[in-house]
């Protein structure tokens, strides 16, 4: 018995046998490849097929497209966290063959559950004309594609099956402060060339974006959720085909039989059955035929539902539905602007879009359907126990699991943080640990080629070296313990120098107990846990005792820590409010930060905005800086130092000057915490 054709994980793998036993035929000969769109989650092919002897062309295609995972390592664990890659499988495997219609045929869709990985083999959709976002469609156009729409979201509207699919429906790592954020950025980019009255419709509906995404209102249905022309691609007769009023022949010739065929599913959704119409149509025409045509296609659309056998669905409601819906043109225009590799192209779609949609949401008068500004705010999330646990690692080279812990004395005079960082793809693990203080040497222990623990323990022995990690109980206590030779550095920037130290035995035994509430991120696998440490620590003789505040963190991911740069910080006020925040600092993109202020008895405020700015010293250490949490603002003063350099394999560098720091806020209340910056050489 053959095997199964696994999942493409390089162009290498794709080969004349491969593609064979994905299509059930022995006789192809040879395959030509070729590279097709500019996508950077995914890659897309069109392979050219050779067969040996006479092949029948309905049942041995020339041709097909061919869907992968992307070669880049950040841009796959992209899409694998964003759940991009899993929605669009399960889209062709489960609801593509109840639909029908406007789709390309799927010959193979699968996905490695484990790493990610995807392959999708489609049908070639060869006599078709792709639609072009920037000039915009013919209204005969967007008649064929809102009446194809409605074949397409007719066969499984308002199934509440679906609605309950897991995988349907994921909660979006986008929310109000990220857009704010990268709205921000947007206008410090584009400021000047966006209309006033735009930038005033667009920070109307910011100011209520986490309200809109959480209205769930009935009906729902399928959401393509990028329904727009360049992912369209119309049959050439469909355009000529038009009736004397502009609108679509039902008997149009088209794409391979169709009059149109709708491709990437990747962000495919179960929401607001109108979002795909609102979306399509704000976009796709110019604002004049917008205006003078919407209401009749919009009609089109709701008459093609019910010639598909929807009932129950009048018209009032579709039209109020439209309405409502018409805002997702702006997050679909600022998002990805700020987030994908910019381009002249870009610029120009990205400009053009916003200022359709913005108006689009004027002419409507959407923005008297917006909930109050504030209301719909999601709860924070709180990580699962479960993943204490080691994780099943990825492929990528750079995949790595980290633990990572620190505390500062009460008293403000002793410091200690540590991290276990696995790299199952590289055979080592990474070993950091420093005791350092205001009055003392920074005392570092580093191994960045320990061995990788066996199974799901978490200790690390050679060498005179020993770190274990317990988890005494799920997101409440850890115990680490370690024991070293380590090197000590009365000037710490030594350390970033790669100057070696005097030796000296080095230790501690610690428990971390959660104050407070676990904290999870919604755009990294990743969390983040304020607590309470005690224990002992050892310096030579020295033994001193350690109690105080501090923060331990676990994630787990393709991590590239020499493709950007960042802040990150936790620290404790003397009244027991906690902070956490990190601040990225990715190139060609505004800066975004996450994270909480905890104060007692409050439970989580999850932040909006988290910004910072600091000065580098000449040894490459920092001297002051300022972080803003919201609306509270620290200032920070390092008082000693843990800092390392991080070399990556093809040999990019990055300095952490990660600090111990006294902070103050300025109504007084004063604290102490843990500061870390990356600085990425390669990026300056």
């Amino acid at each position: 018995m053959e095997a199964e054709p696994g999942v493409l994980r390089s162009p290498q793998e794709l080969t004349p046998a491969w593609l064979s036993a994905v299509l059930g035929s022995g006789a192809i000969e040879r395959i030509e490849v070729e590279r097709i769109g500019t996508g950077q989650m995914s890659e897309s092919r069109r392979v050219r097929i050779s067969y040996a002897g006479t092949a029948d062309a309905r049942t041995h295609p020339a041709s097909v497209v061919i869907k992968t995972a992307s070669e880049d390592e950040a841009s796959r664990s992209t899409g694998v966290g964003l759940g991009v890659y899993e929605r669009e499988v399960r889209f062709y495997e489960e609801l593509a063959p109840r639909i029908g219609g406007p789709l390309a045929h799927c010959h193979a869709a699968m996905i490695d559950p484990v790493e990610g990985w995807f392959t999708i083999v489609l049908e070639d959709v060869t006599d078709a004309i792709q639609g072009d976002q920037i000039v915009g469609c013919t209204v005969a156009d967007a008649s064929v594609a809102v009446r194809q729409l409605a074949r397409l979201h007719a066969p499984v509207f308002a199934d509440p099956q679906l609605g309950a699919t897991p995988w349907l429906n994921q909660q979006s790592p986008l929310n109000q402060a990220l857009l704010e954020q990268l709205f921000a950025g947007f206008l410090e980019r584009y400021g000047e060339r966006v209309a006033p009255e735009h930038v005033e419709v667009c920070r109307r509906f910011m100011a209520s974006a986490d309200g809109w995404m959480a209205d769930r209102r009935p009906p729902m249905g399928l959401v393509h959720g990028d329904y727009r022309l360049d992912n369209l691609l119309f049959g050439t007769d469909a355009r000529a085909a038009t009736s004397a009023d502009g609108g679509a022949r039902s008997d149009a010739a088209s794409a391979n039989g169709r009059r149109l065929v709708a491709v990437d599913w990747q962000t495919v959704s179960w929401g607001a059955v109108m979002t795909d119409a609102a979306y399509f149509l704000g976009g796709s025409l110019a604002t004049e035929d917008r205006r003078a045509h919407e209401l009749r296609l919009v009609r089109e659309y709701h008459e093609a539902l019910a010639a598909e056998g929807v009932r129950g669905f009048d018209w009032e409601e579709c039209w109020e539905g439209y309405r409502r819906a018409s805002f997702l043109g702006i997050v679909m225009t600022v998002a990805p602007a700020m987030l994908v590799e910019r381009t002249e192209r870009g610029d120009e779609m990205f400009l053009v879009s916003l200022a359709r949609y913005a108006q689009q949401v004027v002419d409507l008068d959407a923005i008297a359907l917006l909930p109050r500004a504030g209301t719909g705010r999601p709860a924070p999330l709180r990580p699962d126990p479960a993943d204490e646990a080691r994780h099943t690692p990825g492929s990528e080279q750079l995949w790595n699991e980290s633990w990572y812990f620190d505390a500062v004395s009460a008293d403000g005079a002793l410091g200690v943080y540590t991290r276990l960082g696995l790299y199952p793809n590289m055979g080592v693990a990474w070993v950091t640990a420093f005791v350092c203080g205001s009055d003392r040497a920074s005392v570092a222990a580093i191994d960045f080629e320990a061995p990788l623990p066996e199974g799901d323990d978490l200790t690390v022995e050679r060498d005179g070296l020993l770190l274990t990690h317990a988890c005494l109980s799920p997101l409440e206590r850890f115990a680490v313990r370690l024991q070293a030779r380590g090197e000590a550095h009365a000037d710490a920037s030594a350390l970033l120098r790669g100057e070696a130290g005097e030796e000296v035995d080095v230790g501690f035994d610690l428990e971390w107990t959660t104050h407070g509430e676990p904290y999870a991120y919604r755009v990294a696998t990743r969390y983040e846990i304020p607590c309470d440490v005690a224990g002992e620590v050892r310096i030579g003789d020295e033994v001193l005792t350690l109690r105080g505040a501090g923060q331990r963190d676990h994630s787990w991911g393709a991590r590239d820590w020499w493709s950007a740069e960042w802040m990150w910080s936790a620290g404790r006020l003397d009244d027991g409010t906690s902070v956490h925040g990190v601040e990225f600092r990715l190139p060609g993109a505004p800066r975004l930060g996450v994270g909480y202020v905890q104060a007692p008895q409050s439970g989580v405020l999850e932040l909006e905005t988290v910004s910072a700015s600091e000065d580098v010293a000449p040894n490459g250490l920092i001297s002051r800086a300022s972080i803003t949490y919201g609306d509270l603002e620290l200032d920070v003063e390092p008082i000693a130092f843990g800092p390392l350099l991080l070399t990556a394999p093809d040999g990019r560098i990055s300095q952490f000057p990660r600090a111990m720091c006294r902070v103050r806020a300025r109504d007084g209340r004063a604290g102490t915490a843990w500061v870390e910056w990356n600085r990425n050489s390669s990026l300056e």
